[in-house]
């Protein structure tokens, strides 16, 4: 059951962010996030502030949120598949040269995330991040979260 709803929050979690993604220069669908080094709260202060300028997005964007929760609430399992394809997705848009794996410089134009955990997320300490590398990464994050009863 616990297993159940960690992984149900999980594909939440990944699923989409309530506030569409906004680059440093503040194209709207970027891959690049303005807030990516920010804390939750200056993140959630700046949200607040788009749903001010933007009501009607904003609540466009809340109720798709809240219906992508509903639907993971119904079926968790096609919620994370639909996830697991949303991730190689974007690692196949952040790999430029196409040889399967994010070098630094990769990662961090379009997965900051991926480039801020890089040496920790490549196990073998190659210089590049592979899909296998983050799923395991991802693997052992969360068995250290189930250990710690998070």
């Amino acid at each position: 059951m616990v297993r159940l709803l960690i992984a149900a929050a999980a594909s939440t979690l990944l699923a989409a962010p309530a506030m569409p993604s906004v680059a440093s220069e503040g194209i709207p669908g970027a891959t690049v996030r303005a807030d990516s080094g920010k804390s939750a709260a200056e993140r959630k202060a700046r949200f607040e502030q788009w749903c001010k300028d933007n009501p009607e997005k904003c609540r466009e964007a809340k109720a798709k949120a809240q219906q992508r929760r509903e639907a993971c609430k119904a079926d968790p399992e096609k919620c994370r598949a639909d996830a697991q394809a949303r991730v190689q997705a974007r690692f196949k848009r952040a790999d430029a040269n196409g040889d399967g794996g994010l070098s630094r410089e990769e990662a961090q134009k379009g997965m900051p995330q991926v480039a801020r955990d890089f040496e920790r997320i490549d196990a073998n300490k190659d210089g590049r991040v592979t899909m296998d590398e983050m799923e395991a990464a991802r693997k052992a994050r969360a068995d250290g979260r189930k250990a710690k009863g998070v």
